[in-house]
């Protein structure tokens, strides 16, 4: 098997005004970017300051594209059931071209029933507006004919197509994303199914990745990302003190939105998220009892729902990236003479004044 690719993984929640959110993870990202990390991922979220700081994902990826030189970029997910899918496929051909075909594109339906509401949408049918919306956004990267005379999408951008990532909770979609030949994107946590609240979620993801691998056409070489929750410290007890504050916001949020939830210890907690969090040991430890992980293609690792202060996440970065990523299988790669992107414009001579 191929060393595994690392990634860092923001839904940008640090405590502070959103201007500040977004100087801090990118910040974040270009130091995990230092520390060789592979890829950065970055969520969209509509309206919910404490789900998710960022509704524009692919505004906020040129701005990072910007400050970094090789590192991948991205989405984990754009909520394309909200989209416009043709404004997507532009945006995101534009993109990828100004930071140098570092774009990678993690695509989801949406999960907050109150944030289609606005958009004229209900979350009873997103399913449905997904797979319209994919369809679109597929025939406009593969160079198609839109509708109206002369009509194609510019500038170009078949290769994106070969990007795509769809993210799931079931073995049905696991099979939707092999059979396209799709990246799988697997969550840090999902729900468990009624009565079966211990069920490990290695056990809930091996069911999906065995859909994806038995329906990837044949030659098709597998993408199967799979993200944890992940906060290294180089103390055990600091960091059981800041994720007891993170979690337990965490808690009351979800009995908040009225989702079933018991417990109140932090081990309660740390069991109910899928948190694996402490030093590089006993990271390391936990991650390995976690058997999906052994089988995915990409490492991605967040500190959400534990969202510590900043220097903290610096700090665990550096911890993943030089003990516990290369326990899992990770190697670091040196990165290619990647230019930055040159601007746009020319600057005007003397002459030309």
């Amino acid at each position: 098997m191929s060393p595994k690719r690392l990634g860092f993984f923001t839904r940008l929640l640090d405590d502070t005004s959103a201007q500040e959110r977004y100087r801090l993870a990118t910040e974040q990202i270009a130091h995990a970017e230092q520390q060789g990390f592979d890829s950065a991922w970055i969520a969209q979220h509509h309206f919910h300051r404490d789900e998710g700081g960022l509704p524009a994902p692919l505004v906020f990826l040129a701005y990072v594209a910007a400050n970094t030189r090789h590192i991948r970029l991205g989405t984990g997910v754009i909520t394309l059931a909200m989209e416009n899918a043709l404004r997507v496929a532009e945006d995101a051909s534009v993109l990828d071209l100004l930071s140098g075909g570092r774009l990678e594109i993690g695509l989801g339906s949406g999960g907050t029933a109150s944030s289609f509401i606005p958009f004229g949408l209900n979350i009873d049918t997103r399913g449905e507006a997904f797979g319209k919306n994919l369809d679109i956004l597929r025939h406009a990267w593969a160079g198609k004919a839109l509708e109206g005379e002369g009509n194609q999408l510019y500038p170009p951008a078949q290769h994106l197509n070969r990007r795509v990532w769809q993210a799931t909770f079931s073995p049905e979609g696991g099979a939707r994303a092999g059979a396209a030949g799709d990246g799988l994107m697997l969550s840090r946590t999902q729900p468990r199914p009624e009565g079966q609240q211990d069920l490990p979620l290695d056990v809930l993801q091996n069911k999906i990745i065995d859909a994806y691998l038995e329906a990837l056409p044949a030659g098709v070489e597998p993408r199967i990302l799979g993200s944890r929750t992940a906060f290294v410290s180089d103390d055990a007890d600091e960091a059981r003190r800041l994720a007891a504050k993170g979690l337990k916001r965490q808690a009351d949020g979800a009995r908040a939105a009225g989702n079933r939830f018991s417990g109140n210890t932090l081990d309660e907690h740390i069991a109910a998220f899928d948190v694996h969090l402490g030093t590089a040991d006993q990271v390391i430890a936990s991650l390995q009892r976690d058997t999906a992980l052994a089988r995915v293609t990409d490492l991605a690792f967040q500190v959400h729902s534990i969202d510590p202060p900043h220097p903290y996440i610096l700090r665990s970065i550096e911890l993943i990236a030089k003990k516990v990523a290369p326990a899992l299988g990770w190697v670091r790669r040196t990165p290619k003479n990647i230019a930055k992107p040159q601007p746009l414009h020319q600057e005007l001579s003397r002459e030309t004044l």
